[in-house]
């Protein structure tokens, strides 16, 4: 089983054509663009790809879109989790069938099941699968922080393997990080917590700023591991604003806006999401201008 996804994986947002139909030539072209400058890997099907929003018939041919164009060259992780466990095991079995390399399951959101809920919940669908699965917390989208006794259990089966950390948590991120095995990698899930979350003991980011700086982000989680401390300070200051302007708005709406304007035309966000303010976009244009990527 593949116990590293990599260091870098960009949270790929999904690109729609101006009727807000999937893109998929676009997908395609993204998912190459991502890959050549920076991620290790795509975690495809996250909150940043509007998920909620998607079919399954889009979601399997997105995957299946993605997995043609890079499969034979990097990390393909599918993003199957939801508030119900049936559904999130059916997409896992449809993922692992298409080729993906590894699965991520978010906490289930709105239903809010206590800890023994999302344990059961996380043991039935890694049951279901051969895939090593990426935990995804993230209490301020789902109402429900997984606990770390509640990590801790999950981390006793074989194939559940990481966790993205978007809690914001530093205090729990060091606990999991001194606590869970070596082999347990924890991934930051905020870009502005990368480097915070590489000093405790983290493995890297599931990023959305990637998008726009990826090449960046991976040097300074590089130079980070190569013990050049002061390098990763200095490139962690330059890319802050990047970190802010991405999150002006709810995720993905100020990230895909920046990659129209960077020239990658991935379309507006599907309702109920809506576009940025035109103060907003004006921000998000300025900060892309003053870090020269238009």
């Amino acid at each position: 089983m593949m116990k590293h996804f990599g260091d870098v994986l960009t949270a790929m947002v999904t690109p729609f054509t101006e009727e807000l139909t999937v893109d998929y030539d676009m997908v395609r072209k993204l998912a190459r663009y991502l890959i050549n400058n920076g991620s290790d890997g795509l975690v495809v099907l996250g909150t940043t790809g509007e998920v909620p929003t998607l079919s399954f018939e889009e979601k399997v041919e997105i995957l299946k879109t993605v997995v043609d164009e890079i499969g034979d060259s990097s990390t393909i992780v599918a993003g199957t989790g939801s508030y119900s466990t049936s559904d999130s095991i059916r997409l896992t079995q449809k993922a692992e069938e298409i080729g993906v390399d590894g699965i991520m399951l978010v906490t289930p959101y709105y239903n809010k099941p206590p800890q023994d809920g999302l344990y059961k919940h996380f043991k039935l669908i890694a049951a279901e699968t051969s895939l090593p699965v990426i935990l995804y917390n993230v209490p301020g989208r789902t109402s429900r922080n997984i606990e770390v006794d509640t990590v801790q259990r999950l981390a006793m089966i074989d194939n559940i393997i990481a966790i993205k950390e978007a809690s914001g948590d530093l205090e729990q991120v060091s606990t999991l990080c001194r606590t869970l095995p070596d082999d347990f990698y924890i991934y930051s899930g905020d870009d502005g917590l990368t480097l915070p979350t590489l000093s405790v003991g983290g493995q890297g980011i599931i990023s959305v700023a990637a998008h726009l700086v990826g090449n960046e982000i991976k040097e300074m989680v590089t130079a980070f591991k190569a013990g050049k401390i002061e390098k990763a300070i200095k490139l962690n200051k330059y890319l802050g604003v990047i970190f802010s302007g991405v999150f002006i708005n709810t995720n993905p709406i100020p990230v895909k806006a920046a990659l129209n304007m960077i020239g990658m035309n991935v379309g507006g966000v599907r309702p109920p999401l809506v576009n940025l303010t035109a103060d907003e976009n004006s921000k998000l244009n300025q900060i892309l201008q003053d870090l020269n990527l238009i």
